[in-house]
C-alpha cells in the first residue's frame, strides 16, 4: 500500500519531486520501524525537515551524526526536567520508535530548504488514514499532538479509549506557551502502566 501511495503521489506532482527528502528508502520508515501492531504512543509532526541530511523518515527525529534542531532540542529539554534524564547527546529517536512510538509526520517529503512544500498533494490523506486504522484496530495509546497542526486529528480519534495530550508545538517560537512543563513523557509511562501496557525508556 505506502509503494503505491508514493508512486500515485509521485506521478501526479513529478514537478515537485526533482528534489526531495527524505530519501526514497526513508519515506515510510516510521511504519517500518513501528508497524500499527506495535504501536503504543503516536507523536505526529508536520513535514520533514528540509535541510540536507537532516529528515530520515521518523518525525522530530536527525541521524546521529546531524546537530540537533531547535525544536528537539526543546523536547530534549522538556524530557529532561519530566523524567530527569539527561540531555541526550544526538538526535535519532529510533529507540523510541522500536519500542512502540510512531513518529509519525503528516506529510512524508520536502523540497529542500521549503517547509511545507509537499502539503496537499495527497501524504496527509494517506496519514489521516493511519490514524483512522490506528483508531479501530487499538486502544490505550497515547496521542501527543503538540501544535495546531498536530490537533487537528483530534476530530479522528475515539478519546474514550486513548489518552490524548495536547501541548504547543516544541519550536522555539512556542515552546514558551506551555510546552516546556507539559509533563507529557511522565503522563504518558502512567497511562500505558494504568493499562498495563509497559512504558516507554524515554532515555537515548
Amino acid at each position: 500500500m505506502s509503494k503505491s501511495v508514493f508512486d500515485k503521489i509521485l506521478k501526479e506532482n513529478k514537478f515537485l519531486f526533482k528534489s526531495y527528502y527524505p530519501d526514497k528508502k526513508h519515506i515510510f520508515k516510521a511504519l517500518e520501524i513501528c508497524p500499527i501492531e506495535n504501536t503504543k504512543v503516536v507523536i505526529l509532526g508536520q513535514d520533514p525537515y528540509h535541510g540536507e541530511n537532516q529528515a530520515h523518515g521518523l518525525a522530530f527525529s536527525v541521524p546521529e551524526f546531524i546537530p540537533i534542531p531547535p525544536s528537539l532540542r526543546n523536547i530534549f529539554k522538556e524530557l529532561s526536567s519530566d523524567l530527569e534524564i539527561s540531555n541526550p547527546k544526538h538526535g535519532d529517536l529510533t529507540s523510541w520508535a522500536k519500542q512502540g512510538v510512531l513518529l509519525l509526520n503528516t506529510v512524508l517529503t520536502v523540497q529542500p530548504g521549503k517547509p511545507g512544500s509537499h502539503q496537499k498533494i495527497g501524504w496527509e490523506d494517506y496519514t489521516d488514514s493511519i490514524i483512522k486504522k490506528l483508531n479501530d484496530e487499538k486502544k490505550h495509546l497515547v496521542y501527543m499532538l503538540w501544535g495546531k497542526n498536530a490537533q487537528t486529528k483530534e476530530a479522528l480519534i475515539d478519546i474514550g479509549k486513548n489518552l490524548i495530550l495536547k501541548a504547543p508545538h516544541p519550536s522555539p517560537l512556542s515552546a514558551y506557551r506551555g510546552f516546556w512543563g507539559c509533563k507529557h513523557f511522565s503522563k504518558c509511562n502512567a497511562y500505558l502502566k494504568s493499562k498495563k501496557v509497559r512504558g516507554i525508556n524515554w532515555e537515548l
